[in-house]
């Protein structure tokens, strides 16, 4: 597909307010909705590819994981490794439990239903898990299960009802959202089907730019301007006393979706968006996200106080920084299709997935090697 700067742009928009609203930064109250970008985003590159390949005759569910898989696990799972070293030297024994069932969970795509069923996104403990980010991330593959798989049957007896279909499921998935937040908020923020919708926008953004004449310049202004209005409006003005996802998710979601229909290279905000200093930040947006949960976490456990804001401020840099090297050594590499060939690649995510549910078993079934603390006592 053609490269477009300006969705990079759009990345390093999203990932900033994210490690920012961590770093509890009072100014990014709305940081979080940054996921909410990263969810359409995802939808329009990831169809945008499917429908290239399938007017082309190429589409195989074979190489669509294997893509997933390049893309996904190196550095996820090399932050993963590291992160396990941490957990061993600083979690009490519960803490390394509860950390072994992160990891089993990491392993099988399942962050969000587990922590559906343990934490509070908003909560102050949340701050002490080090793989609650991993969430996201579960919510994506799991959708991307189904996905491709109703791209490939309905490309010949469905294919003229394929919007019809995801707007149907688009306004079930919105209409359970608002549901759950008020039965079952707790759980709501995780839970795949109260996010398919904002996945499925970025859907919609693919299947017209794929057939859509372009717009006049000064339609795609003012709707890129009003995209990211309502993008940073969001950031800014958003808290976590806000229920979510809700009607409220509605405006980042909106304003991601102008973006990447109107913000083109010939646009004030699509020239913003491609500032090369934005672009390298969205290159390293998928390492960035990785990275900032587990220093914060380990941070904050190994101090004595809470910590200070530029404390916060340092490592959030530190996390882009690492971001830099994991996506120049890790991600870059393995996205290289001359590096593993496809039987290599999913039989190593396959076995990948086994160290991390055998791994997160003996942390389990160890009762948190208390063992461990035996040289203090």
């Amino acid at each position: 597909m053609k490269y477009r700067a300006e969705i990079d742009g759009l990345r390093a928009l999203a990932v900033v307010p994210v490690v920012l609203f961590h770093a509890n930064f009072s100014l990014f109250s709305g940081g979080f909705v940054g996921v909410d970008v990263f969810f359409v985003i995802s939808g329009y590159l990831i169809t945008t590819i499917i429908l290239t390949e399938q007017e082309e005759n190429r589409f195989t569910l074979a190489t669509f994981y294997e893509r997933r898989a390049r893309r996904i696990l190196p550095a996820l799972l090399f932050i993963t490794f590291l992160s396990m070293i941490a957990a061993w030297y600083f979690l009490l024994p519960s803490e390394l439990i509860d950390f072994g069932q992160s990891l089993i969970a990491v392993g099988v795509f399942a962050s969000n239903i587990l922590f559906a069923q343990q934490s509070n996104y908003f909560a102050p403990s949340a701050e002490f898990i080090p793989l609650l980010h991993t969430w996201s991330l579960a919510v994506e593959e799991q959708f991307y299960v189904i996905f491709p798989l109703f791209m490939i049957f309905t490309v010949t007896w469905l294919k003229r009802s394929r919007i019809l279909v995801l707007s149907l499921l688009g306004v079930l998935s919105f209409v359970f959202a608002e549901w759950a937040w008020r039965n079952i908020p707790e759980s709501s923020f995780f839970l795949t089907f109260a996010r398919a919708w904002e996945i499925i926008a970025g859907i919609f953004c693919a299947f017209y730019l794929h057939k859509a004449k372009p717009t006049y310049s000064s339609i795609a202004q003012l709707g890129s301007i009003l995209g990211m209005i309502l993008v940073c409006y969001s950031i800014f003005f958003y808290s976590k006393d806000i229920p979510f996802p809700s009607v409220y998710t509605i405006v980042p979601v909106f304003g991601a979706v102008l973006l990447i229909v109107f913000a083109r290279s010939d646009t004030f905000v699509g020239k913003l968006l491609s500032i090369p200093l934005l672009v390298g930040i969205g290159l390293i947006s998928y390492s960035a996200y990785l990275w900032h949960q587990p220093l914060f976490v380990f941070a904050r456990i190994n101090s004595f106080e809470e910590l200070s804001a530029f404390v916060l401020l340092g490592l959030s840099v530190v996390a882009f920084v690492l971001a830099y090297f994991s996506w120049r050594w890790i991600e870059k590499p393995f996205r290289n299709r001359s590096y593993l060939s496809q039987p290599q690649v999913l039989w190593l995510a396959v076995s990948c997935s086994l160290i991390l549910f055998i791994s997160g078993l003996s942390l389990i079934f160890g009762d948190g090697f208390e063992q461990r603390f035996a040289s203090f006592n």
